[in-house]
């Protein structure tokens, strides 16, 4: 059984989207029979490196699966926050050696779109679990 680390970025101002990404990663895991031993919240996507990495020096921490939604505004600064949570985030797993991925959703997207990408959570959590086999 692949034991996880789970980090959910909570900022999502409009509303159920992470919470959908969160519940399709949850089934995935329980579909492949892994197991998400700790899950830590963090305000945004920005800030999912530290915890990600916080998760990976874990000893029963094979894996770790990201998700955040990242929804464009009025400025650049929905690609200035992905730009810099999914370079952390390849920089802890490459420092651990440990698969981090990255379901991260954005940016440039609009309200809709991040509805119909909320099965990205299912898809870092089997990513995860597939990288942990390796």
């Amino acid at each position: 059984m692949v034991q996880l680390g789970l980090v959910v970025a909570q900022y999502d101002k409009h509303g159920d989207v992470i919470d959908a990404m969160y519940e399709s990663a949850r089934a995935a895991a329980d579909d492949a029979g892994a197991d998400i031993v700790e899950t830590l919240t963090v305000p945004g996507a920005y800030d999912t490196p530290l915890a990600a990495d916080r998760l990976a020096r874990l000893d029963d921490i094979e894996a770790v699966a990201v998700l955040g939604v990242v929804i464009e505004g009025d400025t650049d600064h929905d690609k200035v926050i992905t730009d810099a949570a999914a370079r952390g985030l390849t920089d802890v797993s490459l420092k651990r050696d440990t698969p981090v991925t990255l379901g991260i959703i954005g940016p440039g997207m609009s309200k809709d779109e991040a509805e119909a990408r909320t099965h990205k959570g299912r898809t870092a959590v089997t990513s995860a679990i597939e990288l942990a086999k390796l």
